[in-house]
């Protein structure tokens, strides 16, 4: 009885832990007119080698702070790199001249502002802080 208790309660435990885990959303300006984003797109878009909209614009890219739980998971979902593999990707694109990384913001409300105040901003968070201002153009699975 103990055992199927402790099995029960892990089982449990398992399942909150998958619900409560939300979903990174890739938002943007709600006046935007881009309706969305491919995975792939999402990778050039974040690895700086597309900086553009589709209508020529250039995008303002938005990262959250290096210790954030959301970067790290967007990363490892989006490109499979942890934060310090994509700072590294970084450094030497950096150093040969070659590409600049996204502007890094405070936190998730930060980058809500920014995208909110900009049309030409694009960042991602967790779906659970989405507000009025910003519609979503892409998930990162």
């Amino acid at each position: 009885m103990r055992r199927f208790a402790r099995n029960t309660t892990l089982l449990i435990g398992l399942l909150l832990a998958g619900i409560a885990r939300a979903e990174i959303v890739v938002v943007v300006n709600a006046n935007n007119p881009v309706s969305s984003f491919s995975h792939r797109e999402l990778v050039d878009l974040y690895m700086g080698r597309n900086l553009h909209f589709p209508d020529g614009s250039l995008i303002l890219r938005l990262d959250q702070t290096p210790e954030s739980a959301v970067r790290n998971e967007f990363y490892n979902k989006l490109v499979n790199k942890s934060v310090a593999e994509v700072n590294a990707y970084w450094a030497k694109l950096l150093f040969t001249g070659r590409a600049t990384p996204p502007q890094t913001m405070g936190d998730t409300q930060a980058i809500l502002s920014a995208v909110q105040s900009n049309h030409n901003a694009i960042g991602y968070i967790d779906s659970k802080d989405l507000t009025d201002g910003v519609k979503v153009v892409g998930r990162v699975n």
